[in-house]
């Protein structure tokens, strides 16, 4: 399947949304720290209601509205959103969230994105959080220079996650 990278469109919300839950029923079931199924319903179903779809069209909106402090693309399979890369630049910049369905997974389309995400980003330091039990995603972001921080944070006194970091960049080391 031809994969095609886009900055969204405010239409985009509802399937954005969808395709959040579904990557989250994907990644992030682990016996051990007690999530499956059920919790994840309850912490991130609501981005497939109302509220949650409303919420991602007012950041999509403000990131067409202001492209040089938020960043959004979306990854479309035919019809199908299956990826998302978003960031913003406040002091540092902050990657996240960024999802990729398993199906969509090993074909290059994650660097894809990274490769545009980092053009946006310059030479700025940049900020991450990734749940520690996700290796897949750890080394990944390491290919691009992102290292662990040391600061952990259980997200809804769950799920364990991780703060990397990427140092400034001169813009001519750039990936």
């Amino acid at each position: 399947m031809v994969h095609q990278i886009a900055v969204p469109h405010p239409d985009d919300a509802a399937p954005v949304g969808r395709m959040q839950l579904r990557a989250w029923l994907q990644t992030y079931p682990n016996e051990r720290a007690g999530i499956d199924e059920a919790w994840i319903r309850e912490h991130r179903g609501p981005t497939v209601t109302a509220e949650g779809i409303a919420q991602w069209r007012v950041f999509i909106e403000e990131a067409v509205r202001q492209p040089d402090l938020l960043f959004c693309r979306v990854v479309h399979s035919g019809a199908e959103i299956v990826g998302v890369l978003c960031g913003r630049r406040d002091e540092v910049v902050t990657l996240g969230p960024m999802y990729l369905l398993n199906e969509a997974q090993g074909q290059g389309i994650g660097s894809q994105l990274m490769g545009e995400f980092l053009v946006w980003a310059q030479d700025a330091r940049m900020l991450l959080w990734v749940t520690d039990y996700n290796e897949k995603a750890i080394r990944f972001y390491e290919r691009y220079g992102f290292r662990t921080t040391g600061e952990r944070e259980l997200w809804r006194g769950r799920l364990p996650n991780v703060r990397m970091a990427r140092a400034p960049m001169p813009r001519d080391k750039i990936t």
